[in-house]
């Protein structure tokens, strides 16, 4: 089975490939960098010839509100079109728990535009909403910082490892089509800022972190379970202590 995977030389593309690959797929990563850009529509339609799936797991380069909404748009509105011409049977898209729950979010609207591209366009989807990588746990920190306090929501996080997420999209990406939304959360849902010390513990640093009601997460304040899966999702297995102790926790 041929399956394209759009942003497939990223962090989540890159190991998806290899999930694929192992089960005897032919996987194939499209960016830039390998001839295919979605914003313009270069390499497009050579890619897509003879798939049967793409699997759209691309990120904007900048996440300011306009930048972000028009990466979604412009990208989502040429792939699709691609795909329906090429007859691509199933369109996976990866977007993110709470997208529909935070207005305030410019990010996070965008990614509502790209789920109505999708849930719109004539190709069979389904679309993978996931809870915050572990992997993006630095980024978290270091979005909180201004010298050296560091300030995060007073909210709850349910991070998943990318190797998770990976095998998720593994096991969608050669099944029939859901029409609809797929949730998968990690484990366990803790706190930002017990998150955020765990991390900052395992690499030497304690520094104190402050839980702050009117801290703001991808331009928004949180409620205690913004980020939270439903009862109904699915469930990552590596707890954050397994995690931690693996390398790339400390990339």
């Amino acid at each position: 089975m041929k399956i394209v995977l759009i942003g497939g030389t990223g962090l989540i593309g890159s190991k998806l490939a290899e999930r694929l690959r192992d089960a005897g797929h032919e996987a194939v990563p499209a960016a830039p960098s390998t001839g295919v850009d979605t914003l313009t529509g270069e390499g497009l339609a050579d890619v897509l010839t003879g798939a049967e799936a793409v699997v759209d797991v691309s990120n904007s380069p900048s996440f300011e509100d306009v930048a972000v909404l028009d990466f979604f748009q412009t990208s989502g509105k040429n792939l699709l079109a691609a795909e329906e011409a090429a007859g691509v049977g199933h369109h996976l898209a990866v977007s993110i728990v709470g997208a529909d729950r935070l207005p305030d979010s410019g990010y996070l609207r965008a990614k509502l535009v790209q789920e109505a591209l999708v849930q719109a366009s004539a190709v069979p989807f389904t679309i993978l909403r996931s809870t915050q990588f572990l992997e993006f746990l630095g980024a978290i920190v270091a979005g909180g910082t201004e010298g050296d306090e560091i300030r995060l929501p007073d909210a709850l996080l349910q991070c998943v490892a990318a190797d998770d997420v990976a095998d998720t999209l593994a096991e969608l990406a050669v099944g029939e089509p859901v029409r609809g939304t797929v949730e998968l959360g990690g484990p366990e849902a803790l706190p930002f800022a017990e998150f955020a010390e765990r991390w900052l513990a395992n690499r030497g640093d304690h520094r104190r972190v402050t839980a702050d009601p009117h801290a703001r997460y991808f331009g928004t304040e949180l409620e205690n379970a913004s980020l939270v899966a439903g009862p109904g999702a699915r469930r990552g297995r590596v707890h954050l202590a397994d995690w931690l102790a693996t390398p790339a926790a400390l990339r």
